[in-house]
């Protein structure tokens, strides 16, 4: 085997993530290396700060991007949060919730489920039957945008619930983070996790993180130590603080988080609710287009999540088949279905710059082309039309 330069092909990412990423953001990761601890870094890291408050919409001084992926984001928010003997109840809608569960139990801790429908979000009323079935629960985990199912679950209420309950809570928010309404301050939200390559359209291997002063609170009481020495806040604290002197803990991925910085100016200069309007937009055209052809989609109008459409397979479809030669013949990626809904539907993204009307135009095309040849039930020629009508306003 000859061993060469690799050169990628071009894609059209439409999956649930990562997404295509702004031109902007790739030539920020091409400028050059300076070290982690260079005053002229460490000026973008608190320029960095606060652009990721403006993104989750907080004031917390704890506000980060771990330097490892979303899932290092939730381990992240466990390994500070949960001790040893810690009941926590956790709220399971999908792949994610399940996820949350793992972690806990690799804490020491005990959980709790709140088990809800896959494509349904999280039912406030069970989260407040549990808690009252379990007044030694210390923290409620749940996911606000279930990347498994595209349903967009109720922070807000959800938070409240478990407040009453003396609770903090964890929130996964990895597919939310610019893409949907996110008001962790005034949700009352105490620690969340986000990762970079969903609708910030970054490169995949950060993971945003925001943690309340009563987070943080419990963090510094601790009776046990972090069970991970990179990923305990009470050290990385001294490397992300808010003092001008950073104290060395680890070698930051300097040109990723360069991207990051860049995406995260590309938000602020479109504005998050413009951002927010946009995938609600985006989503409308495409939805418009699936049901002209004949398609339903998985999740109730009023919980769907603009940037994650999960779109059942019509009966008799091979839905890998389809996937196969969108990827072959339109350089168009689109996702499965995991767990119970594996092979049941398709998990088609809008998120950030792969967010437009280009893709949407494209994804229903080819999506129809490859359909109609495969004889599968759905109308032809009307969802193009349907798109162009919600464009038209």
């Amino acid at each position: 085997m000859t061993i060469q330069s690799f050169h990628p092909p071009v894609r059209t990412l439409m999956g649930p993530g990562p997404s295509d990423i702004n031109p902007r953001v790739l030539a920020a990761m091409s400028r050059p290396i300076i070290g982690h601890l260079d005053p002229a870094f460490v000026g973008m890291m608190d320029q960095m700060k606060g652009l990721l408050q403006y993104a989750f919409q907080t004031q917390n001084t704890l506000t980060l991007p771990v330097s490892a992926p979303g899932s290092a984001g939730m381990e992240t928010c466990f390994v500070n949060l949960v001790e040893p003997g810690d009941t926590v109840v956790v709220c399971i809608n999908g792949v994610f919730g399940m996820r949350m569960k793992e972690n806990v139990e690799r804490c020491g801790g005990t959980p709790v489920v709140v088990e809800c429908e896959w494509g349904r979000p999280v039912d406030p009323q069970q989260l407040e039957d549990t808690l009252t079935a379990h007044p030694e629960a210390r923290l409620v985990a749940f996911v606000h945008a279930e990347t498994s199912t595209g349903a967009c679950s109720d922070v807000k209420t959800l938070t409240q619930v478990a407040h009453a309950h003396d609770c903090l809570v964890i929130v996964d928010t990895v597919t939310g983070l610019g893409g949907c309404e996110l008001r962790v301050d005034d949700w009352g939200v105490d620690a969340i996790y986000s990762g970079t390559q969903k609708c910030l359209s970054c490169t995949p291997g950060l993971a945003p993180v925001s943690f309340s002063e009563a987070a943080v609170a419990r963090i510094k009481g601790r009776k046990h130590p972090v069970q991970s020495w990179f990923m305990d806040l009470n050290l990385v604290m001294g490397y992300w603080g808010p003092n001008a002197k950073r104290a060395y803990h680890h070698t930051a991925p300097i040109n990723a988080l360069y991207a990051l910085h860049e995406a995260l100016v590309l938000l602020r200069e479109e504005g998050l609710e413009n951002a927010w309007a946009r995938h609600r937009h985006h989503h409308e055209a495409l939805k418009a287009g699936l049901e002209a052809m004949g398609l339903n989609l998985l999740v109730d109008e009023a919980h769907r999540l603009p940037q994650l459409n999960a779109v059942k397979v019509p009966d008799g479809v091979d839905e890998a088949r389809v996937r196969g030669l969108l990827l072959e013949r339109y350089g168009l990626e689109i996702g499965a279905g995991l767990g119970p809904l594996a092979g049941k539907i398709w998990r088609i993204g809008l998120m950030g710059f792969g967010c437009n009307r280009k893709n949407v135009q494209l994804c229903l095309h080819a999506l129809e082309a490859v359909l109609l040849e495969m004889n599968a039930p759905i109308e032809r020629g009307h969802a193009m039309p349907a798109a162009s009508r919600v464009y038209a306003g």
